[in-house]
C-alpha cells in the first residue's frame, strides 16, 4: 500500500488520525503579508520559509496529514487580489512546500515523516463576493487540481463547502483529476454562535441541509472521508454527529475560533490550546476519529490535541 492507502486503512479501522492546524492564519501571524481580497494566498511565493516552517511544526508534533496553503489560491480569488498571473506558480509551489517539509528529517523524537499525506487544499470561496459561474468554477478547479496533482499532492481536501451547487461543481471538477477526495463542510456564521442556535436540521453556512450535502458527496466514488471544518468549536460536536448519521466512512473535525473586531475577522488568541483540546473527547464521542484545527488553531493547540488523542 502507498502512504495514502495506509492512512485510510488506519482511519477506517477507527484509529486516531492527527490533522494539521491552520496554515493561512498562522502564516499571517508570522509576518506574511495579507492580500486585499486574497488573504494569505501569496505567502508561498513571498515567504515560502514561513509556510514550510509551519508545515514542519505540525509534522514535528505528529500530524499524519498536512494541507497546502491554498485555501485562497483559486483563480477567482487571485483575480480579485490583482495577481491572476500567479495562479499556476502559487498552487504548484504550495504543494511543493508541503512535500519538501515531509521530506525533511524532523527532530530526534519524530524521525521520518514519509508516512504523512499531503493534501491539495481546494476551496470555492470568494472574499469579494464576486463568484464565477458554476461552469467557470468547475473549469478553474480542474486546472487548479491538475497543478496540485502534478506537484505531488496525495489527495484533494475540499475546504469550506458552504452550499450544494458550488460543492457539486467542485466535486465534479476534482473527480476528473484522479486523486482521492476529502470533503470539508462549514456550518454557521463566520464568528460562530452557541450550539443552541442550531436548528433541528443543521444547515451549511450559506444554505442547504448538511444531510443533503453529505448524501450528495457520498455519491462520488473519489470521496473517502468527510469533515466538519472552519466551523466554530461550539458548533462542531452537533455537526459531527449529524454528519455521521448520513455517512459511514471516516469522519474528521478541524474547527476554528473567530471574532469580528472593528469590521475585520480575527483569529488570533481567541481560544487557549487547553480549551480547544478540551473539545476533543466530545468530538470523539460524536464520531470523529480524525482531528486537527483550522483558522486560529496553531501548533500550541495541535500539541494539546495530539496529547488528547493519545
Amino acid at each position: 500500500m502507498n502512504r495514502y492507502e495506509k492512512l485510510m486503512a488506519r482511519a477506517r479501522a477507527g484509529e486516531p488520525i492527527l490533522i494539521d492546524g491552520a496554515t493561512g492564519s498562522e502564516s499571517l501571524d508570522r509576518g506574511a503579508p495579507e492580500l486585499d481580497n486574497g488573504w494569505s494566498g501569496g505567502a508561498v511565493l513571498t515567504h515560502p520559509e514561513i509556510v514550510r516552517d509551519i508545515h514542519l511544526d505540525y509534522l514535528n508534533i505528529g500530524a499524519d496529514f498536512i494541507a497546502s496553503n491554498t485555501f485562497a489560491t483559486g483563480r477567482n480569488i487571485l483575480i480579485d487580489a490583482g495577481v491572476p498571473d500567479d495562479f499556476e506558480a502559487v498552487n504548484r509551489r504550495a504543494v511543493e512546500l508541503a512535500v519538501e517539509a515531509r521530506g525533511s528529517t524532523g527532530d530526534a523524537s519524530t524521525g521520518s515523516f514519509d508516512h504523512v499525506v499531503v493534501a491539495g487544499g481546494i476551496s470555492n470561496w470568494s472574499f469579494s463576493g464576486d463568484r464565477p459561474s458554476l461552469a467557470q468554477l468547475k473549469a478553474n478547479t480542474v486546472e487548479q487540481a491538475t497543478i496540485m496533482r502534478d506537484a505531488g499532492a496525495d489527495l484533494f481536501s475540499l475546504e469550506m463547502m458552504v452550499d450544494l451547487p458550488r460543492m457539486t461543481a467542485t466535486l465534479d471538477a476534482v473527480s476528473e483529476v484522479g486523486l482521492p477526495v476529502w470533503v470539508g463542510f462549514s456550518i454557521g456564521p463566520e464568528a460562530g454562535h452557541d450550539a443552541s442556535a442550531l436548528g433541528e436540521h443543521i444547515e451549511l453556512r450559506e444554505g442547504g441541509l448538511l444531510a443533503d450535502a453529505v448524501r450528495a458527496a457520498a455519491d462520488y466514488e473519489a470521496v473517502d472521508a468527510m469533515c466538519i471544518m472552519h466551523t466554530d468549536v461550539r458548533l462542531a460536536e452537533r455537526s459531527v454527529a449529524a454528519l455521521g448519521q448520513h455517512w459511514d466512512g471516516p469522519v474528521g473535525v478541524y474547527a476554528h475560533a473567530a471574532a469580528w473586531v472593528d469590521g475585520r475577522i480575527v483569529h488570533h488568541n481567541l481560544i487557549s490550546p487547553e480549551d480547544y483540546a478540551g473539545h476533543v473527547p466530545a468530538w470523539q464521542v460524536a464520531g470523529a476519529t480524525m482531528i486537527g484545527g483550522c483558522c486560529g488553531i496553531g501548533p500550541d493547540h495541535l500539541r494539546q490535541v495530539a496529547s488528547a488523542l493519545g
